[in-house]
């Protein structure tokens, strides 16, 4: 349910076109919270036939001009029912994390280049959370509005800068000497020369 309700927000930051929709979700709201264009473009069909949302009327009529669409009072009313609703955190799912479950039994064959992309990607995505902070969040920013977004970002920051931390973290145990005195790595490789 939470699509229809980032399409609300976003359209009461700014009222949008479909197309306008797609571009803030990749560049922004999709950060936290990805949506494909079918599905924006679905919802948005969704929410004014609910009467949540309308297009404005185009200033002049225009063939294939893009319908921009604006929140109505019922959609606000209910943004502000789903933003002071309760809801309970969901359980953590990552595929990674049951991979190395997995390597603990069958081996870490591949694993340790894995853990290397991931690292880098979580690296750029951090990265390119602080440019953002440094350029959207200057010190003094203290209506309760910035606070709010700047908080969304941090959180970002935060879960990217403990994924670079973990997974720098996971690099090190792999290349830990063994208490036979090998490294997982050179256990591998040992492992494979024998198979040959």
């Amino acid at each position: 349910m939470s699509l229809p309700h980032a399409i609300l927000t976003a359209l009461l930051e700014k009222p949008s076109s479909g197309l306008e929709l797609t571009r803030r979700f990749d560049r922004s709201i999709g950060y936290f919270w990805s949506a494909t264009h079918q599905q924006i473009y679905r919802d948005l069909g969704r929410l004014e036939r609910d009467g949540l949302i309308r297009a404005l009327p185009a200033a002049t009529a225009t063939r294939g001009q893009k319908k921009q669409y604006e929140v109505l009072p019922e959609g606000r009313a209910e943004l502000s029912r789903w933003t002071a609703a309760g809801q309970d955190p969901k359980p953590m799912r990552d595929a990674l994390l049951l991979r190395l479950r997995a390597a603990a039994v069958v081996g870490t064959a591949g694993i340790e280049e894995d853990l290397r992309r991931h690292l880098t990607l979580h690296g750029r995505q951090l990265a390119e959370y602080e440019e953002i902070e440094r350029r959207d969040f200057p010190p003094g920013s203290d209506a309760v509005e910035d606070r709010l977004r700047h908080l969304v970002l941090r959180a970002g920051i935060d879960l990217e800068t403990f994924w670079t931390q973990w997974l720098a973290r996971a690099l090190d145990e792999l290349a830990e000497p063994r208490p036979d005195g090998r490294s997982t790595r050179a256990d591998e490789d040992h492992d494979r020369a024998g198979e040959a």
